[in-house]
């Protein structure tokens, strides 16, 4: 543990009952786990790290761990129907199963949640191997989503128990400067955002710490609100959207249709050069909104001065917002998958803690063309 991780733990351990280190992992049910690890290593960068299968002793299921700095997620498919995680799939499509969360003591983050009125998903487990332990439990959240608090504080191995470490000597990619998850946006249904937040706040000891409404984040046609839900040490952010009225269907109403449900909508990841990441990510096949050239026409203007050149930003799409701590950029790519559900976000922070509010309203705009030309506008 880092010295900087050690302090921020040490001061909210008298305060914070669920002290969390990080996202641990992101894992994704997916139709086909070893075309979906392909996937994210040849576009996003990613490296070959553990694989569990029946090889492995695990028989209903195979998964592959890929790896980037950080960032780690979990591609897992069923090997057979009639199950929990096929059924999964046959309703989501490929989505966010679950959002694993770093811990010190992962039966004390069950008990502590669970005794709070959180719902069991998995009480405290141990899994041993030569290479040590590691203790798992989770919780469920909105949808069919759920936190999973892993302990492995006495685990040396590649990823867990039951995996082996994989790789590929002729596929190694090279990585895209994506470092870590910066946070992970829920959509959940009408009238649902404020009984998560207090989800948050009474189960996880989380703190509501930005607030959109309709106003803030609205266009001509659609317009959502927001809450971000920040764990106690801020190592964690949940941004928690749900629909507003508007003349037409926002792109949570079009997340709700298709995904049949509330569920992770994006998953924010971190990068410390945003222009050199994102050209990586488009020679791969990756693609983005584009917001329109006169964006950038009173950007200086809007958000003051800043390091980087405006001619790449203006040619890559990237967005620029400012707060009172500094300035972020950021820029959303188009769904990763053939329903118009889960996308992702490349953000660079440079002092910001926000989350680009002065933003929304180009990027809604994109959004909204992108819904037009599928017909769910």
């Amino acid at each position: 543990m880092s010295a900087t991780l050690k302090a921020a733990t040490a001061a909210t351990n008298n305060t914070d009952f669920l002290p969390l280190e990080g996202t641990d992992y992101v894992e994704f049910y997916v139709g086909n786990a070893k075309q979906a690890a392909h996937y994210y290593m040849s576009a996003f960068g990613f490296q070959a790290l553990a694989y569990a299968g029946p090889e492995t002793g695990m028989k209903d299921r195979a998964s592959y761990v890929v790896r980037q700095h950080k960032l780690t997620f979990v591609l897992t498919t069923p090997l057979r129907p009639d199950n929990e995680m096929a059924d999964h799939i046959y309703k989501h499509g490929d989505g966010v199963k679950a959002l694993s969360l770093r811990v010190q003591d992962a039966t004390s983050a069950w008990n502590e949640t669970t005794n709070r009125g959180a719902k069991s998903y998995m009480k405290p487990v141990t899994m041993k191997d030569a290479d040590g332990e590691v203790v798992m439990s989770g919780i469920h959240t909105y949808g069919d989503t759920v936190h999973l608090f892993i302990e492995r504080k006495n685990y040396k191995g590649a990823f867990m128990p039951g995996y082996r470490a994989w790789s590929n000597p002729h596929f190694q990619p090279t990585d895209a400067g994506l470092l870590y998850v910066d946070h992970c946006v829920g959509n959940v249904d009408w009238n649902g955002m404020n009984p998560w937040v207090k989800f948050y706040e009474d189960v996880m000891g989380f703190k509501n710490i930005l607030s959109f409404d309709d106003e803030d984040i609205s266009t001509e046609y659609s317009a959502l609100m927001s809450k971000v839900m920040s764990s106690g040490n801020g190592f964690v952010k949940f941004p928690i959207n749900e629909p507003a009225e508007g003349k037409k269907k926002s792109q949570v109403e079009e997340y709700l249709e298709f995904y049949q449900g509330e569920g992770v909508q994006h998953v924010a990841l971190a990068t410390n050069d945003i222009v050199t990441t994102v050209k990586d990510l488009m020679s791969r096949g990756v693609e983005f909104l584009k917001v329109p050239t006169t964006y950038y026409d009173d950007l200086i203007d809007r958000v003051g001065e800043i390091d980087e050149d405006m001619e790449p930003l203006k040619e890559l799409g990237i967005l620029v917002d400012r707060d009172n701590e500094g300035y972020l950029l950021q820029l959303f790519s188009k769904p990763v998958e053939d329903r118009p559900t889960l996308f992702f976000e490349i953000i660079q922070r440079k002092g910001a803690k926000s989350f680009g509010k002065g933003n929304f309203k180009a990027l809604f705009e994109a959004i909204e063309r992108e819904q037009e030309a599928r017909g769910n506008l």
